[in-house]
């Protein structure tokens, strides 16, 4: 079963295929989408902070035999990441990785902390905007900076500033949209400690995709150039992984996290690697990897399954360029 599913039809029909006749792929949504009618069966969940959610979950998927659940969703896993032991007691796993690593990765500023705490490179991060007017009054960090919410994805609530009156302009304007929005759920503490502001980094941006086994181990990653971004990753091309490798298993042997971990960064004109954004889940921009010949959701159904890895389900074709703008995506 797919939680959460929304719209994202790709990843339904990736993982139908995967399956083959070995099973059946459901799909839950708190609302009624499109996605979910392509689905072999649906279901319509309570919201994600209702406290039947869980409950519900569980009795659908014990009452149809489903033995295996994923999420696509930032929210759903921090609720469903603490809850794995009780899907686990009922013999369905939870294709997903530990709490810790789950709030670590939802939460921008424990993601910033962890980042620099493994000695990866990151650019100045800030959750008090009166320590940022400081920094820019006294000409160690400078404009335009990045300001997002603390939890978030998709750029969600995103905007670039570039002068002191933007400053408090957008600031106040992202506070209210993060309090209108699901993503105002456990959001930490006050409203004025709920935005994350970085220094703008110059460079050109990639996307990786992190495959661990379902016991937390590296196995692979795929790196692509990011050659349109409106949101949501539009194009990219698949490049040689080897200069992202050292950056992904230090990822990889510090979260132990589980299945695909997207990842957004920079590489700088001088060479550097800075990790901007991770998700602890498949992600948009995996269609482009899935495209160059990667094959994630069905090494996952192999492992699953009891079956190896296999080389035919992790590597890619250097070079690959595709374009997504309504499904599927297409190389050009």
């Amino acid at each position: 079963m797919i939680t959460t599913i929304g719209r994202a039809s790709d990843m339904l029909f990736l993982f139908k295929k995967a399956l083959g006749k070995n099973g059946k792929v459901f799909a839950a949504n708190s609302e009624m989408t499109s996605t979910l009618l392509k689905a072999d069966k649906y279901v319509i969940t309570p919201q994600i902070a209702n406290e039947s959610y869980i409950d519900f979950l569980l009795d659908y998927c014990i009452k149809n035999d489903i033995h295996a659940l994923i999420s696509w969703h930032n929210l759903d896993l921090a609720v469903l990441s603490k809850n794995k032991k009780r899907f686990e007691e009922n013999n369905i796993r939870i294709l997903i990785s530990d709490e810790q690593t789950i709030k670590t990765c939802n939460d921008k500023w424990l993601t910033h902390q962890f980042l620099l705490s493994i000695g990866l490179k990151q650019p100045k991060t800030y959750l008090d905007k009166e320590l940022v007017r400081r920094d820019l009054q006294a000409n160690l960090i400078s404009f335009p900076l990045i300001l997002k919410p603390l939890l978030g994805s998709a750029s969600f609530g995103l905007f670039q500033i570039d002068d002191f009156d933007e400053l408090d302009i957008l600031y106040r304007r992202i506070q209210k949209i993060i309090l209108k929005s699901v993503f105002n759920y456990k959001t930490i503490a006050a409203e004025n400690r709920c935005i994350i502001m970085q220094e703008k980094l110059n460079g050109t941006e990639y996307g990786l995709d992190i495959l661990n086994d379902l016991k937390g181990n590296y196995v692979t990653v795929v790196a692509k150039k990011k050659l349109k971004v409106n949101v949501n990753t539009q194009a990219a091309q698949i490049v040689d992984s080897k200069h992202f490798e050292e950056v992904a298993k230090t990822l990889s042997s510090n979260l132990k996290h589980i299945g695909n971990l997207d990842v957004d960064c920079f590489l700088t004109n001088s060479g550097d690697i800075y990790v901007i954004d991770l998700n602890c889940r498949f992600g948009g921009q995996y269609v482009f990897s899935h495209l160059a010949g990667a094959n994630f959701p069905k090494q996952i159904v192999d492992w699953l399954l009891g079956l190896p890895t296999s080389s035919e389900n992790i590597e890619v074709e250097i070079g690959v360029r595709g374009i997504k703008e309504n499904p599927p995506t297409a190389r050009f």
